[in-house]
């Protein structure tokens, strides 16, 4: 198998985990706070490379004796980014947060143009317009179909969006932050730190009682998180970074198609979804203008 045949492996097994992570959570929800869950993520996560890093490089955990102010601060964005969404999830079904989480990565590529200086051109305007446009249309027809759920579905919207923002701001931190550390020691040392900070609000008394599909659910949680960001940095190492952001943009996709198939087998764990043309016509707007944005920041990288 090739280099590039690995990176695309990756980055789908990427897509893939974070196409899936959507509906984890909003199961998760239904019997947990937002709180615990994501303390539970983080500190599974933690153990999982800690473990690994021990076995492996040691030398990793060197970063723990002077850990700079900049990485505080990503974890710190990490952290509500991981909140927000699941917080948000709560009132909007996982298909539909796939769609407002797409500012993300948008936001992240126009950061650039700001923060690194990145060359902007026609490409970026049009995208980042298209992908404004297609939330509002999506939005606006899942809003009209909704009566006494209209302010929750505002509400997880407002959530899912101030979620993507804050990946944003954590993902330029990174992107400062890796030219002088390994992913590994980010990561390691970010997950430590979100799950200390969120320690004293996990309510412990809800997990006592969770049944094993529950604790099942929680764990898998936990490695998803290491996982794709594990085959995030391989698809990186492996292949172009532009192949790999389209890939993963399109875990929606996933996230829809896995949604259809539980909606016809009637499971009762999950409500199912429902949508209309103008809504689907909406949820394509803001995927084609986010692939957009991603392409035409790094047509110049490509031709380097």
């Amino acid at each position: 198998m090739t280099d590039n045949s690995k990176g695309l492996l990756y980055a789908g097994i990427t897509a893939s985990l974070w196409g899936f992570l959507a509906i984890a959570l909003k199961v998760a929800v239904t019997n947990l706070s937002p709180v615990t869950v994501v303390w539970f993520r983080f500190t599974t996560a933690f153990l999982i490379l800690a473990i690994l890093t021990f076995i492996f490089k040691k030398s990793d955990f060197s970063i723990f004796r002077r850990p700079p102010w900049l990485l505080i601060l990503a974890a710190f964005f990490l952290g509500l980014n991981y909140l927000g969404f699941i917080s948000g999830i709560k009132y909007v079904s996982p298909s539909s947060s796939q769609i407002f989480i797409m500012i993300a990565p948008v936001t992240f590529a126009l950061s650039g143009i700001v923060l690194f200086k990145e060359q902007v051109n026609w490409r970026h305007i049009i995208g980042f317009c298209l992908v404004i446009a297609g939330i509002l249309i999506f939005y606006s027809e899942q809003l009209a179909n909704l009566t006494d759920k209209s302010n929750h579905f505002t509400r997880g919207m407002l959530l899912i969006i101030a979620a993507g923002l804050s990946w944003t701001v954590f993902a330029s931190l990174q992107k400062s932050l890796v030219r002088r550390y390994t992913p590994n020691q980010l990561n390691l040392f970010i997950y430590s730190l979100c799950s200390l900070f969120l320690f004293p609000f996990a309510r412990f008394s809800e997990i006592g009682v969770l049944t094993s599909g529950d604790l099942v659910l929680l764990t898998y949680l936990g490695f998803n998180t290491v996982l794709a960001y594990g085959s995030l940095a391989l698809a990186i190492k492996y292949t172009e970074a532009n192949k790999v952001s389209v890939i993963i943009t399109m875990n929606p996709i996933i996230t829809f198609v896995s949604m259809a198939i539980l909606g016809k087998m009637k499971v009762s764990w999950i409500e199912p979804e429902s949508f209309n043309l103008i809504s689907l016509v909406g949820a394509f707007v803001v995927l084609f203008g986010a692939l957009l944005v991603i392409l035409a920041g790094n047509k110049k990288n490509d031709r380097k």
